[in-house]
């Protein structure tokens, strides 16, 4: 049997269109008559989900899915419109900007009344108190309304307040997305550290690579369903894989509105011997290879840049930058190549980007993206490998 902190049946919540007059009017007569035929906007339907104790779930999905939603649920902060929800354990919630703390308040009278809010005694509150002014780590500004605090400072001061009080299931909702960098590392160490001790955590985030580091599984909600559920990894890839599709489609469409111009006919990476692949060891040698078609018949500017799978920007290049001028195949059309020597990417999922400038290099046409993966071993940091060499001083 396992131990279940978090279980979700089918569960669904609409909410009331008001939006209009019309839709206002028709859901106040649905309350009056008690009809069931109300305007609504279904946010959720038929979720389910189990989060066993230890466990560490993210939730991904476009803005407007119904991530929020379903995290709100799971924190009782709202009730389905059907469906069973069943939470086990202490909750400790960060799902908006301040939320729960009362604008008037200064951040340290906050820190006391959500203190007396989750059950605390006077004496654990003080105890608490001193740990979590020092997490926060906004100097004076604890002793000001948090009225006058910036987003950055108060989801400082409430993710402090959250993982203070010992939640058995921590619920964050993009909480890794604001703050300084030196805030975020805090966040991610302290995460780290609660998931290492046993701690459950469903973190909600647009990043895939705070996704694929902090979380084991991975749930896809897709206007307002489950569209995918299982390993982070596989999750993350296919919802990359998603929005490179519907990237191309949106890039298609902009061509057609925006008319010719020089684009990329096609692009793919290969081994050394001529093998098309999007799988590399670290350290292999990688061939960019692709056309370019420009119909005004001038060699087309090109661009390529790598990026990891968190969006972070690893590298990139113009092709004028090093005197290179794409051959003419035929008439039309240009092809290239680029040669990575041996790949110094740590080991990750990457995307490769090609971009196709007008003969000027002056205004960009057309993009191409596609992924690849670095493999390896290694207990290296960051996104490259300095040839370096340790020595006696």
């Amino acid at each position: 049997m396992t131990d279940s902190l978090i279980r979700l049946e089918k569960v669904t919540k609409d909410y009331p269109k008001v939006s209009t007059s019309g839709d206002r009017l028709r859901t106040l007569a649905a309350l009056l008559f008690r009809s069931r035929e109300m305007p609504h906007f279904r946010a959720l339907e038929d979720i389910d989900l189990e989060v066993v104790r230890g466990q560490s779930v993210g939730i991904i999905g476009e803005n407007g899915a119904g991530k929020s939603t379903l995290l709100k649920v799971v924190a009782g902060v709202v009730r389905p419109t059907s469906g069973e929800v069943r939470v086990n354990g202490r909750v400790g919630a960060l799902l908006e900007l301040g939320s729960g703390f009362h604008p008037e308040y200064t951040g340290r009278e906050n820190i006391q009344l959500s203190s007396a809010l989750m059950g605390l005694t006077r004496r654990e509150a003080r105890d608490k108190v001193d740990t979590i002014v020092q997490f926060a780590d906004i100097g004076e500004h604890i002793d000001e309304p948090v009225k006058h605090y910036s987003s950055g400072m108060a989801v400082r001061l409430g993710f402090a307040v959250a993982t203070a009080m010992e939640p058995e299931v921590l619920i964050t909702d993009e909480v890794l997305a604001v703050g300084d960098e030196s805030f975020q590392k805090k966040c991610i160490a302290w995460i780290e550290r609660y998931l290492a001790q046993g701690g459950t955590l469903l973190l909600c985030s647009h990043s895939m690579f705070h996704i694929q580091t902090l979380c084991s599984r991975a749930l896809w909600i897709h206007h307002g369903r489950v569209r995918q559920a299982g390993s982070a990894f596989d999750v993350t890839r296919e919802y990359l894989t998603y929005h490179e599709e519907k990237s191309g489609r949106e890039q298609a469409q902009a061509r057609a509105a925006f008319g010719d111009g020089p684009r990329i006919a096609e692009a793919w990476t290969e081994r050394d011997g001529g093998e098309r692949a999007t799988t590399f060891r670290r350290g292999e040698a990688l061939v960019l290879k692709g056309l370019a078609v420009e119909p005004d018949d001038r060699p087309p500017v090109l661009l390529f840049g790598v990026v990891r799978a968190d969006g972070t920007r690893v590298y990139g290049s113009h092709s004028n930058e090093r005197g290179f001028q794409p051959p003419r195949m035929e008439p039309t059309r240009f092809g290239f190549a680029v040669r990575f020597e041996a790949l110094a990417l740590l080991p990750g999922k990457y995307t490769m980007r090609v971009h196709a400038l007008d003969a000027e290099g002056l205004r960009l046409h057309d993009t191409l993206e596609m992924d690849f993966v670095v493999t390896g071993e290694t207990r290296d940091y960051g996104v490259v490998e300095l040839p370096h060499e340790w020595r006696h001083p």
